[in-house]
């Protein structure tokens, strides 16, 4: 029902990533006064971003450099222009350097392209190779299988849950049966069909229904309007009917994935092999002993939880360092307020898993045996009850 038939289009703003862009070189670099550019008009490039101290009289005296790119894709394909870079900017250019430009067909033509942005496609494909090599060394057939997993994560993510969401649909039903799909595949792929992996499945979805209750409550309450910075603005302009809060509560949900994942398979783990150890322990003790178990990994999960999502808004936060803003300020403000929604209702969710999923891993792997008593240390074999017919006592295996 809510598979999407495609974006709906839209026209080209030129903002942001909704730019027409194209691959270009750096084929010279010159260096020329600033003042002399200046008074000349030559356009700058389009990193713009200038130290906070400089001053304007300081890039007027100062030594730019004149950048001659050539465009190597596209319909303009060998056409070249130049662009000016300040002397503060903190992306210099250098001779032989691929780099990404803009096009804007609307403006003259000498201000049609731009330098927005370096070419990094071959380091991160490097990097990405280095990662896929180190996963499976290691994991061998698991690993193989991990990268499947995450190969098929992308699709949903990029041929179902995004594209769903852009025409319309409820983002939190969509994040929820997006994830389900992800959850489902990378279990499977990754750990095989068995009681095992659907016990750390069914905890998982458990955890992603109350992360998406929680979520859904406080975002309200808290009137989180998940419209924030420059993309969520972009967003909202292009697409007008997308619910920003939903969106927000979206990403909570598949953000929290990959950790309830982690949580979920090692606490089933835990329960299967303590049964193994002691197929004598009922399903009480084999919850009382998962439990001790995921004290110790909550503990770990959920401080790694909030760095993470501390790392990622570190320099929000040191701007508001800067501004010596106090703490209730610093919390109180909807960019921080999102970040701390987030990183609580995921750990909530979190810490639900881990009761949960032992409870249902305890009574999955003792259900074809009754409760017992553990027997104590040294007291030898429990003898079982002698047979009619004067048999004796049976042997316990």
């Amino acid at each position: 029902m809510l598979w999407p038939g495609g974006a709906p289009p839209h026209e080209r703003t030129g903002v942001g990533f909704d730019r027409q862009t194209q691959q270009a070189t750096v084929t010279k670099v010159d260096e020329v006064s600033c003042k002399d550019v200046n008074a000349s008009g030559v356009p700058p490039t389009g990193d713009t971003s200038t130290a906070e101290g400089s001053s304007a009289q300081q890039q007027e005296n100062g030594t730019c450099k004149k950048a001659t790119i050539r465009v190597d894709t596209g319909k303009d394909k060998g056409r070249t222009f130049t662009e000016i870079v300040q002397p503060d900017q903190s992306r210099q250019l250098h001779e032989g350097q691929e780099v990404v430009v803009a096009y804007e067909p609307s403006a003259p033509r000498d201000l049609q392209y731009s330098v927005t942005d370096v070419n990094r496609r071959f380091p991160m494909a490097l990097l990405a190779g280095i990662f896929a090599l180190a996963v499976v060394a290691v994991g061998r057939m698991r690993g193989v299988m991990a990268l499947v997993s995450l190969a098929v994560s992308f699709l949903v993510l990029t041929l179902f849950i995004l594209p769903a969401i852009l025409q319309g649909s409820n983002p939190l039903v969509v994040a929820v049966i997006g994830a389900s799909a992800i959850m489902l595949a990378a279990l499977y792929l990754c750990h095989g069909l068995s009681a095992r992996t659907s016990v750390a499945v069914l905890g998982t979805l458990i955890s992603l229904l109350l992360i998406g209750v929680l979520g859904s409550l406080f975002i309200g309450w808290a009137a989180l309007t998940g419209n924030t910075d420059d993309n969520t603005g972009l967003i909202h302009g292009l697409y007008p009917s997308i619910d920003m809060s939903g969106l927000l509560l979206a990403g909570v949900i598949i953000g929290s994935l990959g950790v309830l994942d982690d949580v979920t398979v090692t606490q089933t783990s835990a329960v299967w092999e303590l049964h193994e150890a002691n197929p004598t322990m009922g399903w009480r003790g084999l919850y009382r002993a998962g439990i001790r178990i995921g004290r110790d990994h909550i503990a770990s999960v959920v401080n790694t939880l909030v760095l993470a999502y501390a790392g990622a808004a570190l320099p929000l936060l040191l701007l508001f360092s800067i501004a010596q803003s106090s703490v209730g300020t610093v919390a109180n403000s909807e960019l921080v307020a999102e970040e701390i929604v987030r990183t609580l209702v995921g750990s909530i969710g979190l810490v639900a898993s881990v009761p949960v999923t032992t409870a249902l891993a305890a009574l999955v792997v003792s259900a074809d045996r009754p409760e017992q008593e553990p027997v104590p240390a040294g007291a030898g074999p429990a003898p079982a009850p002698a047979r009619s017919g004067g048999r004796g006592r049976r042997r316990k295996r």
